[in-house]
């Protein structure tokens, strides 16, 4: 679809939506994204040129079908998926990419660390997916020394940077914003640091005692992405890994930073999204993103969850999906899916397709919470068909259809039953909702209760 769209802009300096957006064009991507989110074109224009939109749509990724990420568009939901060492390869990863997409995935990232050659999975994902992919570099240049992370070099890093803009990838994580005097704020934390790219970087500046050099280089990686129209989504490095670390001064010091980075890559229209948090007791949810918005000059936030608790291993797509909702509520623009297998090991096809429907629901919840319009136009209907007992619509309507079935006909399987007015839980006899209630009936209703008043008076 894209493949006429840039052929049109290949050689320009700048191919950034928000560099055609300042300068008053509407792309055909926005154009794309307008229909979608049902909203003006002018609108999406104005948004991205601002700042508070973003659409990632690198001019080598021609399959993709453009999106939004943005405060006045839907809630989003990111998947990550990745191969490892330890378990996955290329063709489980595009099954996985697959799946994501089928229930709904917004955005992908591939995370990989291994498991075969980084570069053949990251091209079949990119080829195979209509949906904008997201990368973390810093992954792949730790590869390419072979695990000694001192002796990674500033261009080592743009090296990987440039490869993956050229594969095609639409955003990459870039943790620019974790400085050297940021690291004696950790100490008295419980976790530390638990972002993989941040403790990468966090280990090279301790040893070379010399500052990020994604900080120091990030003119050069602005000046990659204006080739290519990736968009910066700025790795919180420093985020909490428990709710004990939440909001601590580490976290707010690396979040000033990101605010100070967003504005920099703005001045070459370059597209950026901040990433969060992370762990967050419920109480501090509201606090971080409206200080994100703050810090950052209300650039799309990001979050991964957030947890609301870290007692539940195993469930921790449920307690993520409770702060996640009410994050989006407050105004993130897209939420991170954190699957059953958060913090135990790589998940697998069920986990992503679990952790993507619990997202799916925050998104949902907080899309109606903030009154978008529609919104609930498919709540409605579900609620219809639910009254009416016509099953095959309320399977149809779900964010699940095939496990909305499933659980149904557990136990009344056979067809005559998708047309039963009960389901197995009241029976036949017991279900309030065959308590039908015409209109006739309800005026006399009324007019005996309006006799009864004035009898009492």
């Amino acid at each position: 679809m894209r493949t006429e769209w840039v052929a049109k802009r290949r050689g320009q300096v700048n191919v950034s939506q928000m560099h055609y957006a300042r300068q008053g064009v509407i792309t055909e991507e926005m154009h794309y994204v307008a229909q979608r989110e049902n909203l003006p074109a002018d609108l999406i224009r104005e948004e991205v040129a601002r700042g508070r939109m973003i659409i990632p749509a690198n001019i080598n990724h021609t399959n993709l079908e453009p999106m939004a990420i943005g405060i006045a568009s839907k809630c989003k939901v990111n998947a990550n998926i990745g191969a490892s060492p330890n378990s996955s390869n290329l063709q489980e990863e595009v099954d996985k990419l697959n799946l994501a997409v089928k229930y709904g995935a917004d955005t992908v990232m591939d995370l990989s660390t291994g498991g075969g050659n980084l570069d053949e999975i990251r091209t079949a994902i990119i080829k195979a997916s209509p949906v904008p992919i997201g990368t973390v570099p810093v992954y792949q240049a730790l590869e390419s020394v072979h695990g000694t992370i001192e002796n990674l070099t500033a261009d080592d890093f743009l090296h990987i940077i440039e490869k993956h803009a050229q594969q095609g990838v639409d955003y990459q994580t870039i943790h620019a914003g974790i400085l050297l005097e940021h690291l004696p704020l950790v100490r008295n934390r419980l976790t530390g640091i638990v972002s993989r790219g941040g403790g990468i970087l966090a280990r090279w500046m301790l040893h070379h005692h010399k500052q990020n050099p994604l900080y120091t280089h990030f003119q050069d990686i602005i000046e990659i992405f204006k080739r290519y129209d990736v968009s910066f989504s700025l790795g919180d490095s420093l985020r909490p890994g428990c709710t004990h670390d939440a909001s601590d001064e580490a976290q707010l010091a690396e979040l000033k930073t990101l605010g100070q980075l967003t504005r920099k890559a703005w001045e070459d229209d370059i597209q950026v999204m901040v990433e969060g948090p992370g762990h967050v007791p419920m109480d501090q949810i509201e606090f971080n993103v409206r200080k994100q918005m703050e810090e950052c000059s209300e650039a799309p936030f990001y979050v991964l969850g957030p947890l609301v608790t870290d007692i539940a291993p195993g469930y921790d797509h449920i307690t993520s999906a409770i702060g996640a909702a009410m994050a989006g509520w407050y105004g993130t623009a897209m939420l991170c899916y954190v699957t059953p297998k958060e913090h135990l090991g790589l998940p697998d096809a069920e986990d992503v397709r679990n952790g993507l429907i619990a997202y799916k629901i925050a998104a949902h919840a907080a899309d109606i919470a903030r009154h978008r319009p529609g919104a609930r136009d498919r709540d409605d209907e579900l609620s219809k068909a639910r009254y009416n007992f016509d099953w095959n619509r309320q399977f149809e309507l779900s964010l699940d259809p095939e496990r909305a079935k499933e659980y149904h006909d557990e136990t009344l399987p056979a067809d005559i039953y998708k047309t039963a007015e009960f389901c197995s839980m009241c029976g036949p006899k017991f279900c309030p909702m065959q308590t039908k209630v015409d209109a006739d009936a309800l005026t006399e209703l009324e007019k005996f209760l309006a006799k009864e008043t004035v009898t009492q008076s």
